[in-house]
């Protein structure tokens, strides 16, 4: 595992004290990576290396809230609040999965793993936000007591709707595909005020159908009129028990709602400052709870659905479901640009998935599975050949075609992706297209 993490000039965020703490912690995991490859020293080195990130971590934690604080940086609790969730919930429900595993080899990885996607995402997102280098996605972040009150009444409505125990499956959600989903989409405000609260509930088609479905009493295997409207207004409830509990939308009201295609919610849902985003594994199917900050609603997303149309639209919507399937294509690049791009490029005839970090390409697989992965080949923290090893050391990944996008196209770079066997590579900087005539040729003959 030597060399996972690669300090880079963008980590820089330009305040010393933070930059140098940044650069020792990148230092002590690549140490804890080193460690947990001498078997005969893995356990006592990750005690003592785990012992020392933690509490190297909780003294940076306090130093870059003092620097917040000196500098009355306005979105100082927000930050202590990401600080306090590492702090006392991922680094000790990790702790304990090492214990009770007696430092496997996986839960070692898991640690690593988490820890090094933590720091990278942390220092790339929330601390360079300080500088006003980039935007916090977390901007209106529930307080942690208020997250995880919001879990409990999650946990508890999806139970007495459809007596599901359900279970939260990460409380970062990034939009990931999962199934055949349906995206719904609730626009609350006032009118008084221009600015709107947006809830998206993400339903994977089979969970509708074995609850809402069976509760009415319809024999089917995919969705109709009847129960797509049945679950729309289930959906609505469902929001509006929920935003009972968030004081801020008191007095709200439903403005819009839309149905959306998996693109246009990956469009919207990219854009947004999240309060909240879980997503849930409930036994019969997935299904993600998101809100977004207040902010000016957005336009053009899909079609509002209103009494006078809405038989049309659910129609439509149906109907664009109904369309021949796609060949699922999975896009893999630490950059925004190259994965939206690719996406435009190849969206009309391919059911196109985007992830940002290998973590998230393998968490878009488990959700639904591909039949093609572009792979960036240099990624942060797991990069494009430990992702697939990782799918080739996976049964039900191995058959997966893998073809790696690089921005170099050198003989030492050509000859290092041949030698990892993959089915083929694009170059970056070829002509748009010329990689969607390489994509459509692969689909036809297996090679490119």
């Amino acid at each position: 595992m030597e060399g996972q993490l690669i300090w880079k000039e963008e980590y820089n965020i330009g305040v010393d004290i933070i930059d140098q703490e940044h650069r020792r912690l990148f230092k002590i995991i690549n140490k804890l990576f080193r460690f947990s490859d001498e078997k005969n020293k893995s356990q006592w080195a990750c005690q003592e290396g785990i012992k020392f990130f933690k509490d190297h971590a909780v003294k940076h934690f306090t130093e870059e809230e003092e620097y917040m604080a000196s500098i009355h940086y306005e979105r100082l609790n927000v930050h202590m609040h990401i600080h306090r969730e590492f702090r006392e919930r991922t680094l000790p429900a990790l702790e304990e999965e090492l214990e009770q595993t007696g430092y496997s080899a996986d839960s070692v990885e898991h640690f690593l793993g988490v820890c090094a996607g933590w720091l990278v995402g942390h220092t790339l997102m929330e601390d360079r936000a300080i500088t006003g280098k980039s935007r916090s996605r977390w901007v209106g972040l529930l307080s942690g007591k208020e997250q995880e009150d919001m879990r409990k009444i999650l946990l508890q409505l999806m139970y007495d709707l459809f007596h599901l125990e359900s279970y939260v499956i990460s409380d970062a959600y990034g939009g990931e595909k999962f199934g055949k989903g349906v995206y719904h989409r609730l626009v609350y405000g006032t009118d008084q005020e221009e600015e709107r609260y947006e809830i998206f509930l993400v339903f994977e088609e089979k969970l509708l159908i074995n609850t809402v479905g069976k509760t009415m009493g319809i024999k089917t295997n995919k969705l109709n009129t009847l129960l797509m409207n049945a679950s729309r207004y289930m959906a609505r409830q469902f929001a509006d028990y929920v935003r009972n509990h968030l004081p801020d939308m008191d007095g709200y009201e439903l403005k819009e709602e839309n149905l959306l295609t998996y693109g246009q919610f990956q469009d919207v849902f990219e854009t947004e400052k999240l309060q909240i985003s879980l997503l849930f594994d409930t036994g019969e199917g997935y299904f993600s709870y998101c809100t977004s900050v207040r902010h000016p609603s957005k336009k053009g997303a899909a079609a509002p659905l209103r009494s006078d149309n809405a038989m049309t639209e659910v129609g439509r919507y149906l109907m664009q479901r109904e369309t021949r399937p796609k060949r699922k294509v999975l896009v893999v690049d630490d950059s925004v640009t190259v994965r939206q791009g690719i996406r435009k490029l190849l969206d009309e005839d391919y059911d196109v998935t985007p992830a940002q970090s290998g973590t998230a390409a393998l968490r878009c697989m488990i959700l639904d599975k591909p039949d093609l992965v572009l792979l960036d080949y240099e990624m942060p923290v797991c990069d494009g050949q430990q992702v697939l090893e990782m799918m080739r050391s996976e049964e039900v990944f191995a058959d997966i075609p893998i073809i790696f996008l690089t921005g170099r196209a050198d003989p030492e770079t050509v000859k290092k992706l041949i030698a990892l066997k993959p089915d083929g590579y694009l170059v970056k900087g070829l002509k748009p297209a010329q990689i969607k005539q390489k994509i459509d040729e692969y689909f036809e003959r297996g090679s490119i």
